[in-house]
This record gives C-alpha cells, structure tokens and sequence, in this order.
C-alpha cells in the first residue's frame, strides 16, 4: 500500500512552499529575475539549495509560481476595484490610479512583473496576465456604454491599449524612482485612461 502523507504533513509541507515563494518573490523584487538564483532563494530562506527541488522541480517552476502568485494579487485587487460602487467610469479612473499605486509602492517586484527581461515559462504568464487585465478593463468598458457613459467602441481594443499604455507609462518611473512625482504621475494615469475610453474627467 503507497504511503500517504498525514494532514499534518501536508500542511507542513505547503507552509514550507509558501515560505520559499514569499522568500523568492522578495529576492525577484530586490535583484530581478536574472539574478535570482536558487542559491540565492534558499540563502533567503535559510535552507541548503538542494531543498528547493524538494518543492520545485526546476527554478523556472519556482519563478512561474512567483510570477502566477504575484500578478495574480493585482488582478484580484483590480478586479474588486471595477466591480466596485461608484459609475463604471469613476471605477475605470479609480481601478487605474489604485494599480499604479499599488506599482510605485513596490517597484522592484512591479518592474519584475511588467517589463523585467526573464525566461520564456515566466514570458508566457506574463501574457496570460495581459489577457486577464485586458478582460477587467473590457468588462467596465461595456458597462460604461450600456450606462451611455462612455461613447460606443470595441472594448476589446480600449481594454487593450489601457493596458499596453499604462504598463508602458509606468517602467521608466518604477526603474527610476522619484516620489515627489507620484501624484503627478497618477493624475496623469487617470486623465489618460479616461481620454482612451472617451469619458469625461471624474
């Protein structure tokens, strides 16, 4: 009969693999992805290297989880903030100005998710995501123009050149850091977004 793992055990284990993802996406935030090393995780998280395979068969494994886990905060947090009260183009502004926040606040894992040079596994995520920020913008769009708040568009092509622009508009800021300019920054995000769709300033 194959061994089972008690429920103790399990629950040992995924605290231990969280551990090492939580221990991981801060080194990413703080070297990059290209300098991530597994040596350099395990040191993070006070374990031999060989014990990082014990959870990760490969350390583009490890960095796809990293990735998955941190850009997946940002949809759900985005996500929550154009399903939220208000209009569906205040929440457009709102959604926008809280993800560039939630960016310049943490630069060095922000620049890792959007723009930072990393292996093709990490690549692909990276689009996957797109596609599922593309789908919230596209989504409060069409609420928009159902309200007659916002001019008919495809949007599926607004969705798509928000994110593409703002993606853009933040990897200089986030590589360079100056934190008098971040309202400005933000203001201009918003005023941005809301000319894309055809909306008036809120």
């Amino acid at each position: 009969m194959p061994y089972r793992k008690t429920p103790a055990e399990v629950r040992r284990l995924e605290a231990a693999r969280d551990h090492l993802v939580a221990c991981a996406t801060a080194v990413v935030a703080e070297v990059g992805w290209s300098q991530a090393s597994v040596t350099a995780v395990a040191d993070s998280a006070g374990i031999a290297a060989g014990s990082v395979y014990q959870h990760f068969a490969s350390k583009s494994a490890l960095a796809v989880e990293v990735f998955r886990r941190a850009a997946g905060r940002e949809v759900e947090v985005l996500g929550q903030v154009l399903d939220g009260p208000g209009t569906a183009v205040e929440r457009l502004a709102h959604g926008v100005e809280v993800f560039a926040r939630r960016a310049l606040e943490n630069r060095g894992l922000a620049y890792a998710l959007l723009a930072a040079p990393t292996e093709p596994a990490v690549g692909a995520e990276r689009l996957d995501f797109r596609r599922r920020y593309r789908a919230l913008f596209a989504e409060v769009v069409r609420e928009g123009m159902t309200a007659g708040l916002l001019p008919a568009q495809n949007g599926e092509i607004t969705a798509a050149a928000l994110t593409g622009a703002i993606g853009e508009v933040l990897v200089d800021p986030l590589g360079a850091p100056d934190e008098d300019a971040t309202d400005e920054l933000l203001a201009e995000l918003r005023a941005m977004a809301l000319r894309c769709a055809g909306a008036p300033s809120v």
